[in-house]
């Protein structure tokens, strides 16, 4: 079920892309799709908060403002998937966005949509849930003890 939504929602983004340029550049990535660019669509946590240290990540929440409200990560920036579009100036086009929500389902159409405008992105794969449950204890201490770059 969860393959089929992320598939409907694949589609429905791709109609709403511009006929002119934007979508030949979605076709391009589908039709060049591999193995590689596969695993390398996908960044777990432990990766992101080595990236988020060395000043070469921005993580970028993209759920609701009522759900980043309740709760959220400090260094997290909120760009509601839906507002993605005007927003995309908030971005730091030097670092790899990275995209997240609780699981993986959101952060991926964010993904999707931020490749085909040029940015380097991969989506958090273990999601926020993930990201929460690393940093607990001896390593969250540890992570924000170390400045951002």
């Amino acid at each position: 079920m969860k393959n089929l939504s992320l598939l409907a929602a694949f589609l429905g983004l791709s109609f709403m892309l511009p006929t002119h340029g934007r979508a030949e550049k979605l076709d391009d990535y589908l039709t060049s799709f591999t193995y590689q660019e596969r695993k390398d669509m996908k960044i777990d946590s432990v990766e992101l908060v080595e990236l988020l240290k060395e000043g070469k990540a921005q993580l970028i929440d993209i759920r609701f403002p009522e759900e980043f409200a309740a709760w959220h990560m400090g260094f997290a920036k909120n760009i509601p998937l839906n507002e993605l579009p005007s927003r995309l100036s908030e971005l730091d086009k030097n670092k790899l966005i990275v995209t997240a929500c609780p699981h993986y389902d959101r952060s991926s159409m964010a993904r999707l949509y931020l490749i085909t405008k040029g940015y380097k992105a991969r989506y958090l794969n273990d999601g926020l849930l993930g990201l929460a449950e690393l940093l607990r204890g001896d390593t969250a201490r540890e992570f924000i003890a170390t400045p951002v770059k």
